[in-house]
């Protein structure tokens, strides 16, 4: 479904049409809004401008029309995965680190989403993300839950919203602790000054993660953490708040940092109560070797 922006300049001072539209609408990145303009979708006091250059002027109206996009549908590939359990109602996978989750416009396949269309017919109607209730970034290996019918979706997807679900990651961070355990309440959204990024804003969406610091060396940590909320880079952008990124970050951590394959996180153990028989389920999988290798050189 089609959608609509309608705003209204303001400001006593001139500003480009672009990027007054990139502050207002967070929704869009610059270059989806410049390419609206320029495809005649943004109107300025009733009239298609073409010049994303445009100079707004106080009492300018401005009009977004946003075009219907088409989804994109994800086609099943053999593509190996690591089952860690599977029943009729839900799959558990280890997903590498380097593996996007689901198709999207920079990552049409070859994404998890189309190794699980292949491994297993999936009940859903969402042609974009069948039976993914949750998800981890492209670099941040570890589990995901599954739901293989709706039954299973609905129960997961509560367990979310509830927080009744367990998600604990290991993580190897900059910086030395004081204190053995923490808890970081920040809410979280879009930056301001990178829309790639999320940050700590006020106003954002309620984020908590707690952490327990397991070793130390020199210079850098290893943390397990635990999430109360599942935003958007949540523990990337929290330990970047509180001073000690994740090691090997390429979006918020320092240039200076541990050589790997990006991030050094890993959703180590998750736990949830089966949609069907009620009871209590929990798994755990090792780190990848680039994890484990880079711990022994800490170490030593």
């Amino acid at each position: 479904m089609s959608k609509s922006f309608n705003l209204k300049y303001d400001e006593p001072k001139k500003v480009r049409l672009d990027a007054f539209l990139n502050e207002q609408i967070e929704d869009l990145t610059r270059s989806q809004l410049q390419k609206f303009i320029k495809d005649g979708n943004v109107l300025v006091n009733e009239e298609p401008v073409s010049k994303t250059g445009v100079k707004l002027t106080k009492g300018d109206e401005i009009l977004v029309n946003v075009p219907e996009e088409e989804p994109i549908k994800a086609i099943p590939q053999n593509i190996p995965i690591d089952v860690v359990y599977e029943d009729r109602d839900v799959l558990v996978v280890n997903k590498p680190q380097g593996m996007v989750v689901h198709p999207a416009a920079g990552h049409p396949d070859k994404t998890l989403v189309n190794a699980i269309l292949y491994h297993c017919q999936i009940n859903d109607d969402d042609v974009i993300r069948p039976g993914i209730v949750h998800r981890i970034d492209k670099d941040t290996s570890g589990l995901l839950m599954i739901a293989k019918n709706n039954l299973a979706k609905q129960s997961l997807m509560q367990q979310l919203k509830e927080k009744s679900n367990l998600r604990e990651y290991l993580a190897i961070v900059h910086g030395n602790f004081k204190e053995k355990t923490g808890k970081i309440n920040a809410p979280l959204g879009r930056s301001k000054f990178d829309r790639k990024k999320q940050a700590v804003v006020e106003g954002g969406r309620h984020a908590v993660t707690h952490f327990t610091v397991l070793e130390q060396f020199e210079n850098y940590s290893l943390l397990k953490l635990k999430l109360e909320t599942g935003r958007t880079h949540q523990i990337r952008v929290h330990m970047q708040y509180i001073g000690h990124p994740v090691a090997g970050d390429p979006l918020y951590g320092p240039k200076n940092t541990l050589p790997g394959k990006g991030q050094f996180l890993h959703a180590k153990t998750l736990g949830f109560v089966h949609p069907r028989t009620n009871e209590w389920m929990e798994f755990s999988v090792e780190p990848p070797k680039v994890f484990l290798d880079t711990l022994d050189k800490l170490r030593h």
